[in-house]
């Protein structure tokens, strides 16, 4: 199969060609695999691939679902295909063996994707940037010299250079929405609950969340219908949507009420270029005949980057533990970059009263932020405080602050994000515009709990109305 030809459709288009007989899963399965060989010297965003699937014999053991032998790429995080290795990014975990499958893995499975290879993420994925001390930085598409987001920044920059349709990508804090940003794809973080963490935890307690990076709207909709349910025994459960998600994509919203706000809730800055685009996203929902208004939720900024980094430093301090334990290695800047050995440290000292008292500040904060979408339908504001930046700016390995500081530091570049982890509310960055330099700027909506299905109807909404299916970047599957 060409690679122009390749790149021209979506998930869902490749499929039906695979189903119409007009190209085999094992040509589809050769053009990635092709593609990831040509690029990935320039993106480094695939760190493992996986060619004996591009074969009959592979063919043959897919699921006929609706992705029938659509190319697919796993974060390197978090989900697990039995006997295929997960490092997390980590030296610590290097050469780690998945032990089982997920139950996300699996309705992947059903779904009938080929799995190609895992994605780059950061250590533990504790970064907005994808750059790690294993497997090095990742670059985004648009501009090789800048980050391509993190920590699904390997997914973002698979998916917006054309290398797979879709990819799996999970998010603990901006985790899908910020390299959806960077790199010019849609992505939507769902609502806590809505996918299955079975039969590992909870996600962080409930922080994390795991969908797709997608080039079309009704990629991420559909895979969301194929993937979403309750498992008995999951600690967290979303409501059944009202009717699939892929049919969202095609109702007309109605009018919503949409608040819009350009600014943080803390002191950080925000580029004039993307803020003027904000103005002109809610210049356009209006246009599109919605009720548009300035608003935006307030709460404790400082309790809020005290609690998450308490909560993160016992998680990594747990999470260090299992994996040194499973890999007989011994947990020191050997295996830990310079910020995630912090935490560890720091995880050690945090006791179960602070722990608990992080959890509780975190539900204050959601019930100072909830009832503001009582009002409002959806909250419109831009996903990234400024433009990818160049590699190592924000080095994990490099930094010598505390816990706190990184978070504050994430936030001048994330501010946006990771309130709506903590909300357990779906949220999703939306490729609308180009900056003056060229490189992708993502806006992103924020709904009530559960309302996933309303972010779709406006995705598809702006999409019809602003599309950016033709925007290719510098490095792309198209131009080779």
């Amino acid at each position: 199969m060409k690679f122009s030809e390749y790149a021209s459709y979506d998930g869902l288009g490749l499929a039906k060609l695979v189903h119409d007989g007009e190209v085999s899963v094992e040509d589809l399965a050769h053009t990635a695999l092709r593609a990831i060989e040509q690029l990935d010297g320039e993106l480094n965003a695939v760190v493992e691939s996986y060619p004996e699937r591009a074969t009959t014999e592979r063919a043959a053991q897919l699921s006929d679902g609706p992705y029938f032998g659509v190319p697919f790429l796993i974060k390197d995080l978090g989900i697990m295909e039995e006997g295929k290795r997960m490092e997390a990014g980590s030296r610590l975990a290097e050469g780690m063996v998945a032990p089982f499958t997920s139950e996300l893995m699996n309705r992947y499975q059903r779904a009938g994707f080929n799995n190609l290879g895992r994605t780059s993420c950061p250590e533990f994925g504790f970064s907005c940037t994808t750059e790690s001390v294993l497997h090095g930085h990742t670059a985004n598409p648009w501009d090789t010299g800048r980050v391509a987001g993190g920590s699904s920044g390997g997914a973002a920059a698979s998916v917006g250079a054309g290398i797979v349709p879709i990819a799996h990508a999970s998010d603990g804090g901006g985790s899908i929405r910020g390299p959806a940003a960077c790199c010019g794809v849609f992505g939507l973080k769902p609502s806590r609950g809505r996918i299955s963490f079975a039969p590992g935890g909870d996600g962080f307690n409930g922080l994390a969340n795991e969908h797709v990076l997608t080039r079309s709207v009704r990629d991420s909709a559909a895979v969301l219908d194929l993937t979403y349910g309750y498992v008995p025994g999951d600690p967290y459960g979303a409501p059944a949507p009202q009717r699939p998600y892929l049919e969202e994509c095609e109702r007309d919203p109605g009018p919503l009420r949409i608040a819009f706000s350009k600014a943080p809730n803390g002191a950080y800055a925000v580029d004039p270029e993307i803020a003027d685009f904000v103005e002109q996203a809610a210049a356009l929902c209006e246009a599109l005949g919605h009720t548009v208004e300035e608003a935006a939720p307030a709460w404790d900024e400082e309790a809020f980057i005290k609690c998450s980094a308490t909560a993160w430093a016992a998680n990594c301090t747990s999470m260090s533990n299992m994996m040194g334990a499973l890999n007989g290695r011994s947990i020191n800047s050997d295996t830990l970059e310079a910020i995630t050995l912090t935490s560890y440290n720091w995880g050690k000292s945090v006791s179960g009263e602070d722990f608990v008292k992080a959890l509780e500040t975190a539900s204050r904060i959601s019930r100072q932020v909830g009832p503001f979408f009582e009002h409002y339908d959806v909250l419109l504001t831009p996903t990234l405080t400024k433009l990818p930046f160049a590699h190592g700016l924000y080095s994990m390995n490099d930094f010598s602050g505390s816990v706190e500081q990184w978070f504050t530091r994430l936030s001048e570049f994330g501010s946006f994000l990771s309130i709506y982890n903590t909300t357990g509310q779906p949220a999703m960055s939306v490729p609308l515009y180009t900056s003056a330099t060229g490189l992708p700027v993502g806006i992103q909506f924020a709904g009530r709990y559960a309302a996933e299905g309303t972010l779709f109807q406006l995705a598809g909404q702006l999409e019809r109305a602003l599309p950016w299916v033709g925007r290719v970047p510098p490095v792309h599957v198209s131009t080779l």
